[in-house]
């Protein structure tokens, strides 16, 4: 097995990072191998599925040209602020190449201690990993810019969390894994050359344009607000709940990071929150926007003296681009709706008609993604499930209104409601029946929900059960972080 690694980030100062090699496990299998990321990448997934591949996926063997770390950094959590986080069980092998000459990160989850680990024991448990591939792969599959699983490993050792559980270490494919909480990291110690050397490389490697900028840091915070903006509207759009979006899990490509205790609404309610330790509901699903402009506001004072020398202009400058955050959400959020809507031109009335629909949704106690699908089939002149009253049926009229200002073919709309509307989404309770029953050995259901998840714009008849919400005994009240 051959990766052609060029570690950028391993040539950084020492104090960017702890170079420690994993922690070897007792005996590794081998649980899932993602062939088609293996394959988009340019590795040969055969040389992968070796005792070498899995001695490295493990943790039991670094591979030529990988130089293994733990990052540093910082982050707030639930709005505390922590000045040292860090890899507490993650290392970085280090970076590849794909085809295309986009560079990505390999990272071991659950990879044992390191010093960042604060007392923690450094590993991670199968159910939490597998869920991570799950929902990787999901969120890929929507079009949702994310980190992936390339493999999952058992270690043949226990874990102690709320019982014994097995070990498992996941391996993590992502653009970078630079996090606003690595800008706080040196923010906090006012060492301002690390900062300048931390905001020199990402952009060198993420936004390599803006080093010509007039004022390249500026630009540069202007480049992570707007990937957040587009990020957090896409995550609304699927119905998509992160449950915490701390700091320390912004990356600063805009890709979806750490999942933990996510979730994806079945019942549609703006407040949904399905995190076990998000206690008062920051991170609730119409919360998400605010929390990033919080979290942006956390990235613009890092940055602060990168910006300016004098202070109050620095302040000035950072204020004025963190306000263009909420003005770019909003368009994005409108460009995502109004798809779902099959709104197909820009009018005064949008936000007011996608505000109506999502009112009747909670009003009427509605499935948040089968209300959306079954509305396209409503504009291809289909029977409508609402014709025994009830909030949607009452907003129909004005929506039909409004679709009559336009000269869209309902054929036309209706396709391009498919394209926004997905049929199947990873529903909590199919995630957690599949995630149980692998835990248990049986990786069937685990199988089949992924081949499903793999096509989710599609309804075939092999999908019409897991588009279907959890009855009464099925419902998933909280999820966990696994930690």
């Amino acid at each position: 097995m051959t990766l052609a690694f060029d570690n950028t980030y391993a040539r950084l100062p020492d104090h960017f990072y702890a170079r420690l090699a994993p922690v070897p496990v007792a005996g590794p299998r081998l649980v899932k191998l993602n062939t088609a990321l293996a394959l988009s990448l340019g590795l040969d997934p055969t040389a992968l599925d070796t005792p070498e591949g899995l001695a490295v996926f493990a943790g039991n063997q670094v591979p030529a040209g990988a130089e293994p770390l733990a990052m540093a950094y910082a982050g707030h959590q639930f709005g505390h602020f922590v000045p040292q986080l860090g890899d507490g069980r993650a290392i970085l092998l280090g970076e590849i190449t794909d085809p295309q000459g986009t560079r990505f990160d390999i990272h071991l989850k659950g990879s044992g201690r390191t010093p960042f680990s604060r007392g923690g024991d450094g590993r991670a448990w199968l159910g939490p990993v597998l869920r991570e591939y799950v929902i990787g792969e999901a969120m890929h599959a929507l079009g949702i810019p994310t980190t992936r699983a390339l493999a999952v490993v058992t270690t043949g050792e226990p874990v102690y969390r709320e019982a014994t559980r097995p070990g498992a270490v996941l391996t993590r494919i992502a653009r970078g894994h630079v996090r606003v909480g690595t800008f706080e990291y040196f923010a906090a110690r006012e060492d301002h050359a690390a900062l300048r050397r931390l905001a020199d490389y990402v952009i060198a490697r993420h936004d390599p344009a803006l080093a010509e900028a007039e004022q390249p840091y500026l630009a540069l915070l202007d480049a992570v607000i707007g990937r957040q903006a587009d990020l957090i509207a896409r995550w609304l759009g699927i119905g998509f709940i992160h449950g915490v979006m701390n700091t320390d899990n912004m990356s600063i490509t805009g890709e979806t990071i750490d999942y933990g205790p996510c979730a994806f609404m079945d019942t549609y309610h703006p407040e949904t929150v399905y995190s076990s330790i998000d206690r008062h509901g920051r991170y609730a699903y119409a919360n998400q926007p605010r929390i990033a402009q919080w979290n942006l506001v956390s990235l613009a004072q890092s940055l602060l003296p990168l910006l300016d020398e004098d202070p109050e202009r620095a302040l000035d400058i950072a204020q004025t681009a963190v306000d263009t955050f909420m003005p770019r959400f909003e368009q994005a959020y409108l460009a995502v709706f109004r798809a779902k809507l099959g709104l197909m031109d820009e009018q005064a009335d949008d936000a007011e008609q996608i505000a109506g629909f999502l009112a009747a949704l909670a009003a009427d106690n509605a499935d948040f993604t089968n209300s959306f699908r079954a509305l396209g089939e409503v504009a291809a002149g289909n029977e409508t499930r609402w014709s025994d009253g009830g909030a949607i049926a009452a907003w129909l009229p004005d929506w039909r209104a409004r679709l009559a200002r336009e000269t869209a073919s309902p054929a036309e709309r209706a396709a391009r409601m498919r394209r926004a509307n997905p049929a199947v989404i990873p529903r909590n309770h199919r995630v957690e029946a599949a995630l149980n029953a692998a835990v248990d050995g049986d990786h069937v259901p685990l199988d089949a929900l992924l081949r499903v998840l793999a096509s989710p714009w599609e309804m075939r008849p092999e999908h019409a059960p897991y588009t279907q919400p959890p009855q009464p005994h099925e419902v998933v009240q909280q999820t966990f972080c696994g930690t």
